[in-house]
C-alpha cells in the first residue's frame, strides 16, 4: 500500500507538471493570434474593405481579446486541469487495480504453508473446546458414574432400588461438583424474598424478567439465586487424543 500511495502521489505531480506547459503554450498562442489577427486585419491598408467584409469577425476577436483574462484564461485553464486530473483518478484506479492483484497473487503464492497452519491450529482449538465441554461430563462420570445412570432403563427397577441408586450417584457427584467447581449463590438471599437490583449491577450475574422500565434500582422477587464457580480449577485433561471420547473402555484381563 505504501507503494501504490507513492505511485499515486509522483503520478499526480508528473501529471500537473506537463499540463502547466501545455496549458502555457496553448493560452499564449491563442492570445498571441488575437492580437497578430487585430494588428493586420483592424489597421493598415484596405481598411474600408476589411472593415466592411470582416467587421463582425474583428469586433468579435476584440471582444475575445478585452475579455482574455477575465473569462478566457481561467476557463481554459479549469478546463485543462479538470481533463488532466480526470485522467490521473483514471490511472490511480487503474494502478490501484493492478497492485491489488499483484500483493494478492504474492499473499497467494506465500501464504499456502501458512493457511494450511492456521487450518491445523484452527481444528486442534476446536477439538480442545469440544474437549473441554465433554472433560466435565467425564469427571461426573468417573466420580459419580452419572452416564452409567441415565443409560439404565428405569422401568426394570422398583421405586425403592432407584431411589437407593439415586442417592449414592446424587452424592457422588455432589462431592465431584464440590471437588472442582464449589458452586456458590449469586445472591445470598433465600428465594421469594424481595430483594433491591442497584444501578451499574453485572448483567451476566443478574437476569432482570418480567415488566422491567425505567432505570436501576429495581426491585424484585428473587426467582433464582443463580450459580457462580467457587473454584476456576479446571480437572487435567486427559491424553485421550481423540476429542469425542469421555470415558475408556475397562478391560479387566485375566
Amino acid at each position: 500500500m505504501e507503494l501504490l500511495k507513492a505511485y499515486n502521489n509522483k503520478s499526480f505531480w508528473i501529471i500537473t507538471s506537463f499540463t502547466v506547459p501545455v496549458l502555457v503554450l496553448i493560452c499564449g498562442g491563442f492570445y498571441l493570434s488575437l492580437d497578430w489577427f487585430l494588428q493586420h486585419f483592424s489597421n493598415g491598408v484596405g481598411e474600408e474593405l476589411v472593415l466592411r467584409d470582416f467587421s463582425w469577425l474583428i469586433n468579435q476577436v476584440e471582444l475575445l481579446s478585452q475579455y482574455f483574462y477575465k473569462a478566457i484564461l481561467p476557463i481554459t485553464t479549469s478546463f485543462v486541469l479538470l481533463i488532466a486530473w480526470l485522467l490521473w483518478l483514471f490511472l490511480r484506479m487503474a494502478a490501484s487495480s493492478i497492485f491489488k492483484s499483484f500483493i494478492q497473487t504474492n499473499e497467494n503464492q506465500k501464504s499456502p504453508g501458512k493457511s494450511k497452519k492456521d487450518f491445523i491450529d484452527q481444528k486442534i482449538g476446536q477439538d480442545r473446546k469440544r474437549r473441554l465441554f465433554l472433560h466435565s461430563l467425564s469427571v461426573l462420570q468417573r466420580e459419580g458414574r452419572l452416564l452409567d445412570f441415565f443409560d439404565e432403563d428405569l422401568k426394570l427397577y422398583d421405586d425403592e432400588q432407584i431411589g437407593a441408586a439415586v442417592r449414592s450417584i446424587h452424592e457422588d457427584c455432589k462431592q465431584a461438583v464440590k471437588k472442582y467447581i464449589d458452586p456458590k449463590p449469586v445472591i445470598e438471599n433465600e428465594e421469594g424474598e424481595v430483594v433491591t437490583v442497584e444501578a451499574g449491577f453485572d448483567i451476566d450475574s443478574v437476569k432482570l424478567v418480567g415488566n422491567v422500565s425505567g432505570e436501576p434500582p429495581f426491585e424484585g422477587v428473587l426467582k433464582h439465586r443463580g450459580w457462580k464457580a467457587g473454584k476456576k480449577e479446571i480437572p487435567k485433561l486427559s491424553d485421550i487424543q481423540d476429542a469425542g471420547i469421555i470415558t475408556p473402555a475397562e478391560v479387566e484381563v485375566q
